[in-house]
Order: C-alpha cells, then structure tokens, then sequence
C-alpha cells in the first residue's frame, strides 16, 4: 500500500470531527459553547481552600522562544522612569515627583496562550469554513483572539501524566493516547465532563528546570498527544485543553503528511480552544497531596481586535 505519510487519515478525520454550523453559521468561539451558565455556577463550588494558582510562565526575556516560526520572548521598554523623575522637570511635573511607564512588545504566541480559532488553517478554511484569507496582514477578521473575552471561565480537570506514569516527566517524542488519557483520568478519581477545560501536565517544564534551561522547548522534540486523541476529545465534548508543551502534540508529529496534523483537526475542524507553554507544576504539586484534581478556572484572554494569539495569566482556585 503506498505510503502518504497520513494524508487520508489527516483528511478523514478533518471531515469525521467537523463542528462547523453547530452553533449557527456566525458562530467564532467553537468549543467554548459546551461551557453553560449552569457550569460556571457549579464551577464556583469547587473553591474550597481559597488557594489561588497562576498557571503562567513569567512574561520576560528569559521565555522559551529563539525564533522558531519568527517568534521572540516579551520585551518591556521604559518610556519614563525614576532616573528622569530624579534628574528633571517632565512634563510640567516638578523634579522628584512622577511616575513610570512601559511598553511590552511580545509575539501573541510567545509565552503562555490561548490560540485563537483563526490561528490554524486547513484546505484554505478556518474555523467553522471562513475562508483563511479572511486573516490578512491588517489582522483576522473572523476567529480572533476577543471572541474568547468572556468565554473561558468553568471547571477544570488536571491530568498528571507522569505522575500516572510514575515518572517525573514524559520524554521527548513519547506520545500519549486517548487509552492513557482515560487511565490517567480513571486513576486520579476524576471524571472529564462536558465543558470541562483539560489541563494536560506532561512534565516538559519540569525537565527544563531540572536541566536548567529551556533547550529546544519551543519547537523541538516533545511529549504530547498523538492524532488519535482527536476521537477522546469529541467524544467527552471539553470546552477546551492547556498544556505544558510548545505545542500540544507529540513531536516528532505522528503524521508525515503536514506539520503539526493534530492542529489541523482540533483548531479549524473542530473548533477546540488550545492552550500551550502553561506552567502546572506547583497545582499539580497541590493535586497529589490533597487527591483533588478539579477546580473553578479563569482565563480569559486580553481582547485583543484582529490577533490570532492570546497571552493570558490563567488561574486554578481550590
């Protein structure tokens, strides 16, 4: 049988996991819309400790990235500072009294993010059939980063991987499939429900740390889910996952046929909600010791009109 490198199952599958017109023909949010009103009420019931988790790596020039796809760690640059406070007038404002301000520069998908349902493109089409060149150099006109400004709010469940495994991470290139994902849910006592937001520790992190630098996390070889975890996430109807990992799915890509094949259903096809480069080491600390691995969660993105990324500080409560 002649080798496609996967294209078929690619194609397959993009047409089997195809949301489009499930919430009406305008709809940009996607999987979002499984999350209800009636979620994120029961969701607040969930705070029990009042403990409060930042799921965000720190936004500045010690970020992951070294270019890979044009993109850079965050920037900041004073416009004003305590030096000109000190030393001058400024602006009609006598000498030692004053303030600061800066200016962050950073690519949208540089450090802990949201992708937006415009990011992704598949056979010239985003998310729910917009035609890919809808998102121009003036920024998306569809599927952009603000139709989540209100959306990301409910229950969360963590998925430890290694702690399931009884590793300290999973390895670079070692896929995890939705038989593991099951067990790993199976094991913790924890059920995936539908609208539930998916943390998905894989450990990558906490192997940067341990080997004292980030390597070739952004872009490189990595842990990660392989193409067949499509049909798990259809089928339990999440309103969205995060990970630990540049890029969610296990790289080297289980499918030759195109970069990043898993992206190329869940995003456009599917209209899943993505999260990448979040930090889930001390919550995922917290979950082992109490054996509680759900939580209220919030993380809504910066609305930023016409971008395909969302930087976003989310936060676990128990």
């Amino acid at each position: 049988m002649h080798d496609d490198g996967g294209r078929a199952r690619l194609a397959e599958a993009a047409k089997s996991y195809c949301n489009w017109g499930k919430w009406g023909p305008e709809d940009e949010a996607g999987t979002v819309n499984y999350i209800t009103a009636d979620d994120v009420r029961n969701a607040a019931g969930l705070v029990r400790k009042g403990r409060v988790f930042s799921l965000s790596i720190s936004y500045g020039d010690d970020g992951p990235q070294k270019g890979h796809l044009r993109r850079f760690n965050p920037m900041s640059f004073m416009l004003r500072d305590g030096d000109d406070v000190y030393s001058r007038d400024l602006a009609g404002t006598p000498q030692g009294i004053g303030a600061a301000d800066d200016v962050l520069i950073l690519a949208a998908q540089g450090a802990t993010h949201w992708d937006a349902l415009g990011h992704i493109f598949y056979d010239s089409k985003m998310w729910n059939g917009y035609d890919c060149r809808l998102v121009s150099s003036m920024g998306a006109e569809r599927n952009d980063i603000a139709n989540y400004r209100n959306r990301i709010t409910g229950r969360a469940v963590l998925l430890d991987l290694p702690r399931h495994l009884g590793v300290d991470w999973c390895q670079p290139g070692e896929g995890i499939n939705s038989d593991l994902l099951q067990a790993c849910a199976d094991g913790q006592g924890v059920e995936v429900r539908r609208g539930d937001i998916v943390l998905l520790r894989f450990g990558q992190i906490a192997m940067c740390r341990a080997q004292d630098g980030w390597g070739d996390y952004a872009g490189g070889d990595a842990p990660g889910l392989t193409f067949d975890t499509l049909g798990w996430i259809d089928e339990h109807q999440i309103g969205g996952l995060a990970v630990d990992t540049w890029g969610a799915e296990v790289r080297p890509n289980d499918l030759a046929c195109v970069t990043q094949p898993w992206h190329r259903v869940a995003i456009p096809q599917m209209g899943l909600l993505v999260g990448e480069i979040f930090d889930f080491e001390e919550l995922a600390v917290d979950c082992a010791e109490d054996g509680v691995y759900e939580m209220f969660f919030s993380a809504n993105p910066l609305p930023v009109k016409g971008s395909v990324g969302g930087p976003i500080n989310p936060t676990a409560v128990k």
